[in-house]
């Protein structure tokens, strides 16, 4: 049985966010409601007081993103949001187990599974950064400048130089595992360490241990000033190889599955952050004077591929 939705808010412990800005006006909101509706009129939502369980990878925590642009959201619709950071990993087996309404996260095939298996519904490409492979400047592997990233890891493989994984099933980790595949090399040893960490801190312990890690691109600008690590081979967005690029999708909880669900809410989150508005102000954010996520839901050429599993069509068997 799924856990209570408070009591798995409050088990999360350090790794939650909540964003209350709205609780306190959710209060005054109900009360404009409840005028208006006395008065003829009405300028609230029906979803007024509720609140939003949003299950999202840690980069979106680490970078401070949605701490910027939830007030926006909670102030609209008179709600709250209570953002829990997690792997990817982890973040859709809360959703699976009906411990959240919606999920924002990236690892394109975790998606997909998520939806071919009915959990996820209504899947909207959200924005992107890329992936990078930060180490020590010392660069013990000689990487630096690499146009290949799975040859950057066979050599740190080869050389045996420490490198720290995440090793929780999150989106970073799904793409390092798979690089590792592509390069043909299982890695392991006293040289690779897993940390079962979000991305804030295997960069802290990478930084501790003078070793590679793979992080993504906003993670590691907003804490770039804190580590001595340095970007040793670049993703896309600087010219690097595509497969090093990081989009990240947004779902609402399939009803049907699971009716606890708060899926007009989840509904009403999708459409904000996939308007015109939010999108720019996702690209408006920065750190350091650094964008760190790229806006991707608005398009005068719109994927439709986005809204189901990767190579899905209606004469498909899945």
């Amino acid at each position: 049985m799924p856990i209570q939705r408070r009591e798995f808010i409050a088990a999360i412990g350090t790794g939650a966010l909540a964003t209350t800005a709205g609780c306190a006006q959710s209060g005054d909101s109900s009360g404009q409601t409840e005028a208006a509706a006395e008065s003829g009129g009405g300028s609230q939502p029906g979803v007024s007081g509720e609140t939003l369980t949003l299950t999202t990878t840690t980069s979106t925590y680490d970078t401070g993103l949605l701490d910027e642009i939830h007030p926006d959201f909670e102030d609209m619709y008179g709600v709250s949001v209570d953002a829990v950071a997690q792997g990817t990993g982890a973040a859709l087996e809360s959703a699976r187990n009906g411990d959240s309404d919606i999920v924002m996260v990236h690892a394109r095939g975790l998606e997909d599974e998520f939806m071919r298996n009915g959990y996820g519904v209504n899947r909207r490409d959200l924005m992107f950064n890329d992936f990078v492979i930060v180490g020590p400047e010392s660069d013990p592997a000689g990487i630096q400048g690499m146009r290949s990233a799975t040859e950057a890891l066979t050599a740190i493989a080869e050389s045996e130089a420490q490198f720290v994984s995440r090793g929780d099933n999150s989106g970073t980790h799904t793409k390092e595992l798979n690089l590792w595949e592509a390069a043909g090399t299982e890695p392991g040893g006293d040289w690779y360490q897993e940390t079962g960490t979000g991305m804030g801190e295997a960069l802290n312990v990478a930084n501790q241990q003078g070793a590679y890690t793979l992080s993504d691109r906003g993670t590691y600008i907003s804490q770039r000033s804190e580590i001595d690590l340095v970007i040793l081979v670049q993703g896309p967005i600087e010219d690097g190889p595509e497969i090093l690029a990081n989009p990240y999708g947004i779902m609402a909880v399939n009803p049907g599955v699971h009716d606890n669900a708060n899926y007009d809410l989840a509904m009403a989150y999708i459409g904000w952050i996939t308007s015109p508005d939010t999108q720019d102000a996702i690209s408006n954010y920065q750190v350091n004077g650094e964008q760190l996520f790229f806006p991707e839901a608005v398009s005068e050429n719109p994927d439709f591929q986005q809204y189901v599993p990767e190579g899905w069509s209606s004469d498909s068997d899945g």
